[in-house]
């Protein structure tokens, strides 16, 4: 039960039982001010001496009234001041606040599980400038963050709606088990058809079924984890590189995705038309003409920009900006834009450059 609904249960109970006391004192010819102070007098249990000359049917109504009256009077009371000092009423209004904090956020990305593969990417995502939200079933895990969050089962649709799914711009799950990220990804899903969600596979059979239940990508962080040391064994100066580039904040240069919208001015163009990486300075590594379509490496001047394409660039923030300006509509709005299947609108470009 809520603390509301527990502070009006208590109020009104008092507030009944007070009223059937000058109610019942006024049938008796008790006047008003006499009827209240007789009734508050017996339900506080104080007894200072009754106003009037007490009569059978007065004396009646009064034992009536201690019988009714002083065990909900009490009652209440204690659940009154038990609500207030264990400070259930200031957990309230903190989690009114949240929630006032939330429903304002647009763009945000909107983390499930906040075991060791949630907080590392919620760190990682506070430390590129993004917005995140935080939903766990255990308090214990997000009571303590600064950031906005919820204490609920994210399989839920309406802790999914709380969290501000329909403005979100990417959903991470890293739920305990394999079949509650294929619920939650399946009600993500149904709830955003756009939504960009990455889910965590716990095994690598399950990535393919993350997959069919709609997950844009499916993450094994085991194999991941595996292939980059790997790499490091192999190639440790590449992946070294790629390290620095992809995570390091002091680093200037970056690796970013630019998408181009349907009303780009780049639309329809060649590549070698809008000299992209002459009038930007950033070196254009690949070009993705769709969700889920092979990378071309290096495109020549001839490829063709279509709405919803990516390119992949190499350069520093600052050009990076550039070239996300460009792909801008000529309105001029650079934030996160419509999302697709493929990934987010557009690279986070709220780093500071060292």
């Amino acid at each position: 039960m809520s603390i509301v609904r527990r502070l009006v249960i208590a109020i009104g109970s008092l507030l009944a039982v007070t009223l059937y006391g000058v109610f019942g004192y006024l049938a008796l010819g008790y006047t008003p001010l006499d009827a209240m102070y007789q009734s508050v007098m017996t339900l506080t249990t104080v007894g200072y001496g009754e106003p009037m000359e007490p009569t059978p049917v007065r004396k009646a109504f009064s034992i009536s009234l201690m019988i009714l009256g002083v065990g909900i009077a009490l009652y209440n009371l204690t659940v009154m001041v038990g609500t207030i000092t264990e400070g259930e009423v200031r957990k309230y209004f903190e989690r009114r606040r949240m929630d006032k904090r939330i429903s304002g956020m647009s763009g945000h990305v909107i983390i499930c599980g906040h075991g060791r593969v949630g907080r590392s990417a919620r760190e990682h995502l506070k430390n590129i400038g993004a917005q995140v939200v935080v939903v766990d079933n255990v308090p214990d895990r997000v009571v303590h963050l600064e950031d906005p969050h919820l204490v609920g089962d994210c399989t839920r649709d309406d802790v999914l709606r709380a969290a501000g799914i329909d403005r979100a711009r990417a959903l991470i799950a890293t739920l305990e088990t394999d079949a509650d990220t294929v619920y939650l990804t399946l009600s993500a899903r149904a709830l955003r058809p756009d939504l960009v969600i990455i889910s965590r596979a716990r095994t690598v059979d399950s990535k393919e079924k993350l997959v069919l239940a709609g997950a844009t990508r499916a993450v094994n962080p085991q194999l991941i984890g595996g292939r980059r040391m790997a790499a490091f064994a192999l190639n440790a100066h590449v992946a070294e590189f790629l390290d620095v580039v992809m995570h390091d904040d002091e680093f200037d240069f970056r690796i970013e995705q630019i998408r181009i919208p349907v009303d780009s001015p780049l639309c329809n163009r060649t590549l070698g038309d809008v000299d992209l990486e002459g009038s930007s300075g950033a070196r254009l590594l690949a070009y993705r003409p769709g969700p889920r379509m092979p990378f071309a490496p290096h495109p020549d001047a001839e490829t063709v920009l279509v709405a919803g394409s990516v390119l992949i660039a190499f350069g520093t923030m600052a050009q990076i900006e550039h070239l996300i300006a460009e792909a801008a509509p000529h309105s001029g709005a650079v934030g996160p834009g419509p999302t697709a299947p493929g990934g987010p609108a557009s690279p986070l470009i709220a780093r500071t450059s060292a």
